[in-house]
């Protein structure tokens, strides 16, 4: 599933496929994914109407009309963009399009349908509706300690919760927590202060690292974080802990003890 830096490839992506281009219609072929209305209204509110800019919290990606409203474009397991003018090609998967007055259209392509797109009046209530926490890559160490203070839960669980911060998750999880030899499981409240300031900062370096290689989460890299470990049975740096896998937190979890500590 893209998680914050995926997401962020594809604003990137969005930004020069699509700001400053006005919508002459929106080909609806599937509306499920559509959630605020049917796909007809959909279409409708949005023809005529030009994206002037977007912004990206978490995994959230919102892109803003020149009305005032916003779209939602929050890409689930499959979701995935594609700007092309000839029928050929279309993608196989396009649920709608957007279909610009220079001839170019903008495709939102989902095979399992789990994406969710919204038309928003107002963003900024959606994100206090959601209770999105503030982005991964824009909180302060200070923010983060606090959020951590007093909790019970296990770290793993504290790095998913996307009231905390938005835009970290499984893997991404998995990765900071074994470079700094933290187990998954371990309680929040137990965690050294000095080990929870490693976690913030290995967060932002596993994040902005990730974010300037501008990963497509189709196809990442061979050695690609996660590519180099995350497997049952892998030796940790310390050449005697094995990787192994259960579920923690609700999710595919991954981790070598004793490499990884459990507080």
């Amino acid at each position: 599933m893209p998680e914050l830096p995926e997401v962020n490839t594809f604003k990137q992506y969005f930004d020069a496929a699509a700001l400053q281009q006005t919508i002459m219609q929106v080909d609806v072929s599937d509306d499920k994914i559509i959630r605020s209305s049917d796909g007809a209204t959909f279409a409708e509110k949005l023809a005529g109407r030009t994206f002037v800019s977007s912004i990206r919290r978490g995994k959230y990606l919102f892109a803003d009309l020149d009305n005032g409203h916003s779209v939602l474009l929050h890409f689930g397991m499959t979701g995935d963009l594609k700007l092309y003018q000839e029928e050929e090609d279309r993608p196989r998967f396009e649920r709608f399009a957007f279909v610009f007055q220079d001839g170019n259209r903008l495709g939102f392509e989902d095979m399992r349908k789990f994406a969710r797109i919204n038309y928003l009046e107002d963003r900024d209530a959606f994100i206090i509706e959601k209770k999105l926490g503030p982005d991964a890559l824009v909180i302060g160490e200070t923010e983060f300690l606090t959020a951590m203070k007093g909790k019970k839960t296990n770290i793993k669980a504290f790095l998913l919760d996307q009231s905390n911060l938005a835009g970290v998750g499984n893997l991404y999880a998995d990765e900071v927590l074994f470079q700094t030899r933290v187990h998954p499981a371990s309680t929040v409240a137990k965690i050294p202060l000095k080990k929870r300031k490693e976690i913030f900062a290995k967060t932002q370096e596993v994040l902005h690292e990730a974010v300037e290689k501008a990963p497509y989460y189709k196809q990442y890299e061979e050695d690609w974080f996660w590519n180099k470990w995350r497997f049952d049975g892998h030796l940790a740096p310390d050449g005697k802990s094995k990787v192994e896998s259960g579920k923690i937190a609700g999710r595919t979890t991954y981790w070598a003890k004793p490499w990884q500590r459990k507080y």
